[in-house]
This record gives structure tokens, C-alpha cells and sequence, in this order.
């Protein structure tokens, strides 16, 4: 069964709204799916003492170092590095940098960002140098909230002297910019009601900027699917498979060449079921010769606070084996350590 059959033919269950809340104290509160909390009894005194220990010592303590920072949430994580430059008069970051080797230093660097910091950075990676990893651009502002994205625009300002949304013309061109500075600066709908009438409406449409017509109508494509909420736009595709002989995904692929095809088809994915969405990253990252170490970081740093449980559960029902039992046959030693604890 392909991989489209399994986004959208039952193996992957579709969101339900109903699913992602709980009633605290009679109002609902979204659900917690990471697999990081924060630590029990914290003190950041002892940890940035303990990592200082760690650094110091002959024979640098790489498994107290991944231990501390893979188990502590990323705001305390914060903690521990304001309280260890006070103390030590050093920069965390700075002082665990030359002491650490090539995937166990990029892990806990990641783990050291703030949030919006280490998307800034992905973004700043993704788009330096020769070549722009298109897939990262697109990762990273569809899974994102207009909120986040705002906040990540900042901080790439302060980053790197540079607007965000400037470096993206520079970097990309034709439909797939205009896709990317949709996500970037659209405010989509967060309501998750579902305007029944609108699914039809917008399934309609879609199928006829796409299969109804020679060439596909991109600028429809990039409207309907960077503005409406996610939980809207799995309705209007089930819809759209109403009134088609294919799935949206297979049409776009069908309809459409290149970035703004891959971008379309992620947003979709995204909308339908993001953890799937990252789970399927997640085995290509690790399938075949080599592991691409940078996804892996990438992913399971940045949805450890956000829906990585549901990551791993998509990933069980969709390759029928464990992420951790890929993590353990295609990574090694402290580093994998890290991983596995994140997971």
C-alpha cells in the first residue's frame, strides 16, 4: 500500500478535534502529547553544576550531559543556562562546544535553543550557502501557528540581520515563494468547527483549479490550503475524494511539477495528520544506506514538546515497527542515547 493510501485510507486515523482536549476546572485546555515534561524537584543550580563537573572532568562526561538536558524541558533548560553563566561566568554553550563531537554536539545545541530560536536557525540553514533545502522551508512554516511563525520572523531578524521574508525571494522563485510567504505572513483559522458548507464549496473549487480545467489553478491551491485550519481542510478533502477518482494529493502530483507540487502535497499531509505527516520524515530519514541525522535531530528536538507521542504511535501503525527500534539499528553511543530519551 503507497504511502498516500496510508495518509488517507484508514491506517492513519484523521484528527478529531474532540480528541484534543481536556476540561480543566471546567474549561478546556489542549491536550499534552510530548514525551518531554518538566523535571520533578528541578534545580538549576545543581544541574549547571553537575554539567560543569561533567565538562571539567579529564574525560568530558558525555552521558551526564545528554542525561541532564535530553530530561529537562526546554524552559528549564533555559534556567540552567542563565544560572550556570552567573555561577561560572561562562557561556554554556560556548564552554560545552569544544568539548563535544559531531552528532552529540548538534543534538544538545539543538536542545540548548529556545524554540524559536532553533526554527530561526533551521530556517537560516536551510536557505545559506549553495542550494535551499526546500523540504525544511516547508516543514517548518506549515506546522507552525501564525503566533510561532511571528515570534520566529523576530528572532531571525535579531539572528541575522535579515528579514525573513526577504531572504525566501532571495532564495526561491515562481509558485513555491508565493506558497512560502502565504504560510509566512497568512493568518490561517485556528477554529476547529467546521463550516460543512465551506468543505463543499472549497472541494469544489479545488477540484476544479486542478482536474477540471487544462492547467492547474496554483494561486487556488496556495489560498484554500494556507488559510483555512486544519480540521476544515480535512473535511473539504474528504469531500474532494467525493466528487474525484483521486485523492487531492495524488491530483496535485498529477497537476503539478517541482517545489510548489512537494510543497502542496506536504501542506496537505500536514493538515491531515501531522504527526504522520513527521513520521513518515522520520523513516525516510533512516531508510536505505545512511541516515540523514540532521531530520532526526530536527524533528524529535522540536515536536518533544509538542505531539512527538503521537509521532511515535503514527509510526508503529504505519511502518509496523517502533521508531525506537529504527533509532537503536541506525544510531550509536551517547548521541543515541539523546534520541532515545527525547523519544
Amino acid at each position: 500500500m503507497s504511502l498516500f493510501k496510508k495518509f488517507f485510507k484508514g491506517i492513519i486515523h484523521n484528527r478529531d478535534p474532540k480528541e484534543e482536549t481536556v476540561n480543566v476546572k471546567e474549561k478546556p485546555k489542549p491536550k499534552y502529547y510530548g514525551t518531554v515534561t518538566p523535571y520533578p524537584n528541578f534545580n538549576a543550580s545543581s544541574d549547571a553544576s553537575i554539567l560543569q563537573s561533567a565538562i571539567q572532568s579529564k574525560k568530558v562526561d558525555e552521558d551526564v550531559i545528554g542525561a541532564i538536558l535530553a530530561k529537562r524541558n526546554n524552559e528549564q533548560r533555559q534556567k540552567i543556562k542563565a544560572v550556570y553563566e552567573s555561577s561560572f561566568g561562562k557561556n554554556l554553550v560556548k564552554s560545552l562546544t569544544p568539548v563535544l563531537r559531531s552528532h552529540l554536539e548538534d543534538v544538545v545545541l539543538a536542545l540548548l535553543m529556545p524554540p524559536a530560536q532553533f526554527d530561526a536557525y533551521l530556517l537560516r540553514r536551510a536557505t545559506k550557502g549553495l542550494g535551499t533545502d526546500e523540504d525544511v522551508l516547508v516543514e517548518v512554516l506549515a506546522t507552525r501557528s501564525y503566533a510561532e511563525i511571528q515570534e520566529i520572523k523576530k528572532v531571525f531578524k535579531q539572528e541575522y540581520q535579515k528579514e525573513l521574508e526577504e531572504v525566501i525571494k532571495e532564495e526561491t522563485g515562481g509558485d513555491f515563494t508565493t506558497a512560502l510567504l502565504a504560510m509566512l505572513n497568512t493568518k490561517r483559522d485556528q477554529n476547529t468547527a467546521v463550516d460543512m458548507e465551506l468543505a463543499k464549496k472549497d472541494a469544489k473549487i479545488l477540484f476544479e483549479a486542478g482536474e477540471g480545467i487544462g492547467k492547474a489553478n496554483v494561486s487556488t491551491f496556495i489560498n484554500i490550503l494556507t488559510t483555512r485550519s486544519g480540521p476544515q481542510l480535512s473535511k473539504t478533502f474528504q469531500h474532494y475524494a467525493a466528487i474525484s477518482d483521486v485523492t487531492l494529493p495524488k491530483a496535485l502530483q498529477m497537476e503539478l511539477k517541482g517545489d510548489i507540487e512537494d510543497c502542496l502535497i506536504d501542506i496537505v499531509k500536514c493538515a491531515w495528520n501531522t504527526p504522520a505527516f513527521f513520521a513518515e520524515k522520520l523513516n525516510r530519514a533512516m531508510k536505505g544506506h545512511g541516515t540523514s541525522d540532521h531530520t532526526l535531530i530536527r524533528i524529535l528536538v522540536s515536536r518533544s514538546e509538542v505531539d512527538l507521542q503521537k509521532v511515535v504511535e503514527e509510526y508503529r501503525a504505519m511502518f509496523e515497527r517502533t521508531l525506537h527500534e529504527d533509532i537503536l539499528n541506525d544510531t550509536k553511543g551517547h548521541y543515541q542515547k539523546v534520541l532515545l530519551a527525547l523519544c
